[in-house]
């Protein structure tokens, strides 16, 4: 499948795994939530290597905090297009826990969804088609500004009633 990082197509330097699969030691892998919960935090203190790991749409990032610091990427699941749940997952791994590690979107991935992702906080997306990898990178051009807040951008609406600023005014003094 196509991977696009930061709106351009790229190699994907991640292997997935299975269930059973034995975990490489020296090339990043994306392992199973199962996988990850039966190791300890302090047993991937020693991996040099990237780590990711998948994170069904249908379990609580709540799961991962102990794991945060060792992660470079969490893939979130998109089974079907109208299932958003991935939306909230992404919001708060960035802004409730602090993750700055890739946020990657997988499964029913849509180009009408793209810059709505990215203001999520997703930064890598698997898509089905190369034609769908290419029409992505227009999709971050659409709009250019918005109306509500999040955690990728700043919301233009609650500037639009500010008092306008006056460089007279000194801080904390009010143009009231």
């Amino acid at each position: 499948m196509p991977y696009i990082k930061k709106g351009e197509i790229a190699d994907d330097p991640y292997v997935r795994l299975g269930g059973d699969e034995p975990v490489p030691t020296d090339v990043p892998v994306i392992v199973p939530l199962e996988w990850l919960l039966a190791q300890t935090p302090q047993s991937l203190e020693g991996r040099n290597v990237p780590l990711g790991v998948a994170l069904p749409n249908d379990k609580p990032e709540s799961l991962l905090e102990p794991y945060l610091p060792r992660l470079s990427l969490i893939a979130l699941d998109f089974p079907i297009y109208r299932d958003g749940r991935a939306f909230t997952q992404a919001r708060r791994l960035r802004e409730a826990y602090g993750f700055t590690g890739e946020i990657r979107a997988e499964g029913d991935v849509l180009r009408d969804q793209f810059l709505f992702m990215v203001r999520s906080g997703f930064d890598a997306f698997e898509v089905k088609k190369d034609k769908d990898a290419k029409a992505f990178a227009e999709a971050l051009q659409e709009f250019s500004g918005f109306y509500q807040p999040a955690g990728a951008g700043d919301a233009h609406f609650r500037f639009r009633f500010a008092p306008p600023f006056s460089p007279a005014m000194k801080e904390g003094e009010s143009d009231a």
